[in-house]
């Protein structure tokens, strides 16, 4: 199977984000009993995000579903990801990562199904399942290196180095992500 541009963009810009938002994976319930947190605030803080990403998805992919400005909606998504993802560095309290999470679900809400979209728009086939598979075998497979790699990091060095790492990372993917924008015109 030969991916189009537009995919292979896609691919290596969300390979790039998997691998930036990897890095920290289970480490999240480590710094936030860092921050003071326990157990109570690392469910709540998950549940939070996840309840509210999903009730966000809606929203935004009704919104966003027949809007001619979906690569640029996408990019807005994987930008605020980035810039949430360097807040991290300022959280010092349970509620200061609330906060934090709901603007991760907003981030994700609004790129997610518009990146979903414009992945199936250019399979040849909307049910190939080798180019889905690719899709989410690529995060599964590099999240769970980031992930070894995120906890070598902390361990090492510190939690503001794996954010800065974090940050630098899904910016990079952003910036790729952008290049859609170019393809669109």
């Amino acid at each position: 199977m030969n991916f189009s541009k537009t995919q292979r963009i896609l691919l290596f810009a969300s390979g790039l984000w998997f691998f930036g938002e990897g890095l920290l994976g289970p480490l999240f319930a480590v710094f936030t009993e860092k921050i003071g947190g326990n157990i109570l605030d690392i469910t709540w803080a998950w549940s939070l995000y996840l309840i509210a990403s999903g009730l966000l998805y809606f929203l935004f992919g009704r919104i966003l579903n027949k809007s001619k400005y979906k690569e640029e909606a996408m990019v807005f998504g994987y930008f605020l990801n980035t810039l949430f993802t360097f807040c991290y560095i300022f959280i010092h309290n349970s509620k200061q990562l609330f906060l934090l999470q709901l603007g991760f679900a907003v981030a994700e809400a609004i790129s997610t199904p518009i990146w979903d979209s414009l992945f199936a728009k250019n399979l040849e086939n909307p049910e190939d399942s080798f180019g889905w598979g690719v899709a989410g075998g690529q995060s599964h497979l590099i999240s769970g290196i980031a992930i070894a790699l995120g906890g070598l990091i902390t361990y090492y060095i510190s939690f503001n180095t794996l954010f800065i790492t974090m940050g630098i990372i899904q910016a990079i993917a952003t910036i790729i992500q952008a290049r859609l924008l170019l393809i669109k015109k």
